[in-house]
């Protein structure tokens, strides 16, 4: 039996620590309400407003997984606009959240390793594909974005974003 993503999501939104369940959000910050939903790490942005871009390139190879760059600055209130491209030979995704909330996600990812991500702050691409993500930061902080397809995180592929 598989579970549809809204589904598995709702499952993991009841299981999910009180500390995480907060201002509609799931584990790995999943919003299901879509526009004006803030979380720790900001909220999904307006594709109509102006965006700063920002390049990501997720690969793999040499035993490494990564993302290209690791480590992003952002200014406080800024909204990004990020464009994905998966060039490696297998499915990667990425993830933007806290630390915490990646981490206690990835332990679910582990269970249900099917689970595919489309949120305003996740997106899923098969290889040789490419997506977007608009987010505006709205609090100063370090948070996390990481591939949570099970292996990925561990053979490197996370990085840091610096909102000052």
């Amino acid at each position: 039996m598989r579970l549809t993503k809204s589904a598995l999501c709702l499952a993991l939104l009841i299981a999910t620590p009180p500390a995480l369940a907060y201002a509609g959000a799931g584990p790995a910050g999943h919003s299901h309400g879509g526009h004006g939903d803030e979380l720790p790490f900001g909220e999904a942005g307006d594709p109509k407003k102006p965006s700063r871009p920002i390049s990501i390139v997720m690969s793999e190879g040499d035993g490494k997984m990564q993302f290209i760059p690791n480590r992003i600055e952002i200014k406080k209130g800024e909204q990004v606009k990020f464009t994905l491209s998966n060039n490696g030979e297998l499915d990667h995704e990425i993830i933007l959240a806290t630390l915490e909330m990646n981490l206690e996600h990835a332990k679910e990812m582990m269970k249900n390793p099917d689970m595919e991500h489309d949120d305003p702050n996740a997106k899923r691409l098969a290889p040789k594909k490419a997506g977007e993500i608009v987010w505006k930061f709205t609090k100063a902080g370090e948070f996390d974005f990481s591939c949570l397809i099970p292996g990925h995180r561990e053979a490197g592929m996370t990085g840091k974003i610096v909102v000052k």
